[in-house]
C-alpha cells in the first residue's frame, strides 16, 4: 500500500526542503509523481537502470514488466549470463533467455549492459577442473568470443571482469588467478576489446568504498591502463546499508576513480534496512548465516518510521550522485522490486528485506517519492 501523504511530508521534512518551497509546489506535486518516472527525470543526469531476472525478461509479471519499460532505461542481466548459464558444457552454449534479454533492451530503447565475462563464482563445474595457463586461456577467448560476438554491436557495454579482489585489495585466489597468474586480468580485457571494439568495457565489484579495496583495485587499473589495455569505467557495487558506507566514503571513490579518467558507475544499488549479522558487509555470495527474529523483525511489513529513514538515506546518496553527475554515468538497481531483491536471502535465506523503491505489490515506496522531491528541489 503507498505511504500516505503524511510520510510523504515528513520524507521531505527530513531531506531539509523549506516549508515555504513545497507549499509553493504542492498542488502539482502528487500528480507530477504518478507520472514522472526515473529514468525521464534523471535523464539529464545518467543511465538509472535495473537488474532483470529470468522472470522479468519473458514477461510473467505484467506490473513488473510496466516498470521496467517506464521507469528504468537501462538494463542488466541478474544471473542468465554468469559462465554455469550461458555456458554450460564445453562446446556448448545457452542463448536463450539472453537473446529475449537483449531483444527487450532494443524494443525499449535502452541501455544493455552485459553480466558478466569473467567471474570466479558461478563458473561451470568444467572451467574449475583447468589446470593451465594455456588450456585456460584458450577457454576465455572462445567464452569472450563467442557471446560478445553473437551480441556485437547490441549489447553496449560489458562487466568483463567481476570482484577480483579481497577485501584487503589483494587479487583474490580464483581458477583464473591460479591457472593464468595476473596476467589473466590484461586477458580478458584485451580479449573483449577485439571482439567488440565499439562496447564499453568495465570492472565491477563490491565494496569499493572501503579505502583498502579501493586502492587495490585503483592500483590494479593504473596498472591495466599502464599496459595499454582499454577499460572504460569501474561499477561500484552499491550494496549499502542504512548507515554504512559513509557519504565521506562515497564521495571519495567517485573522485579517485573519476581521476583515472573512468565513466563511474554504481551497479548494483540497493540497501538493505536489516541488521547485518556480525558486522558483514558486502556482497560475498559464499557468506550465509543463521536466521532468527532478531535478525528478521519486519516480517509483516515495514514500519513507517524505517520507509522515511530508508528514503532519506536514498535522497542523501542520489544528492551526492547529482553533485557529480559529469563522472557518473549510470546507476542501476540490484532488482525491479522489494519481493525480487536478492538480499530476502542473503546473508541469511528467507529473511524479509525492503531494499528497493517499489514493494513487493510493484508500488512505489517513500524512497521513490524522496528521489523524485530531490529532483523537484534542484
Amino acid at each position: 500500500m503507498r505511504p500516505n501523504c503524511f510520510f510523504t511530508i515528513l520524507t521531505i521534512v527530513l531531506l531539509a526542503y523549506s516549508c515555504e518551497q513545497q507549499s509553493s509546489s504542492s498542488a502539482g506535486f502528487k500528480d507530477d509523481t504518478e507520472t514522472a518516472t526515473l529514468a525521464n527525470v534523471f535523464e539529464d543526469n545518467f543511465y538509472i537502470g535495473t537488474a532483470l531476472g529470468a522472470q522479468h525478461i519473458t514477461g510473467e509479471n505484467a506490473k513488473a514488466t510496466e516498470l521496467i519499460q517506464t521507469q528504468f532505461n537501462a538494463i542488466t542481466p541478474e544471473n542468465i549470463m554468469k559462465w554455469m548459464h550461458i555456458h554450460p558444457g564445453r562446446d556448448s552454449f545457452n542463448f536463450d533467455l539472453p537473446d529475449q534479454f537483449v531483444a527487450l533492451g532494443e524494443a525499449n530503447d535502452m541501455h544493455i549492459v552485459g553480466h558478466t565475462l569473467v567471474w570466479h563464482s558461478q563458473t561451470a563445474p568444467w572451467v574449475n577442473d583447468i589446470a593451465d595457463s594455456a588450456a585456460m586461456a584458450a577457454v576465455m577467448e572462445q567464452h569472450i568470443n563467442t557471446i560478445m560476438g553473437r551480441y556485437k554491436g547490441r549489447v553496449h557495454g560489458w562487466d568483463v571482469v567481476n570482484e577480483a579482489l579481497n577485501e584487503d585489495g589483494s587479487l583474490r585466489e580464483s581458477i583464473f588467478l591460479k591457472t593464468m597468474g595476473e596476467a589473466y586480468l590484461k586477458r580478458a580485457f584485451d580479449l573483449a576489446a577485439a571482439a567488440d571494439p565499439d562496447a564499453e568495457l568495465y570492472y565491477n565489484d563490491y565494496n569499493l568504498c572501503e579505502p583498502a579495496k579501493r586502492a587495490g583495485c585503483i592500483e590494479m587499473i593504473k596498472k591495466l591502463q599502464a599496459d595499454g589495455t582499454k577499460i572504460d569505467g569501474v561499477g561500484i557495487q552499491g550494496h549499502f546499508y542504512m548507515n554504512t558506507p559513509s557519504l565521506e566514503e562515497i564521495e571519495k571513490t567517485i573522485r579517485e576513480f573519476s581521476a583515472l579518467g573512468l565513466k563511474v558507475m554504481f551497479t548494483e544499488v540497493d540497501i538493505s534496512v536489516l541488521p547485518t549479522p556480525w558486522g558483514l558487509r558486502g556482497a560475498d555470495v559464499n557468506q550465509n548465516f543463521e536466521g532468527g527474529n532478531i535478525m528478521d523483525p519486519y516480517q509483516e511489513g515495514l514500519p513507517d518510521s524505517v520507509a522515511v529513514s530508508l528514503g532519506k538515506r536514498y535522497a542523501d546518496i542520489f544528492r551526492l550522485f547529482l553533485k557529480y553527475d559529469e563522472n557518473i554515468s549510470r546507476v542501476t538497481f540490484w532488482g525491479v522490486d522489494d519481493g525480487h531483491s536478492w538480499k530476502n536471502n542473503f546473508p541469511i535465506r528467507g529473511r524479509t528485506d525492503y531494499t528497493l523503491l517499489f514493494d513487493r505489490n510493484q508500488e512505489p515506496k517513500v524512497a521513490f517519492d524522496s528521489l523524485m522531491v530531490l529532483k523537484r528541489a534542484e
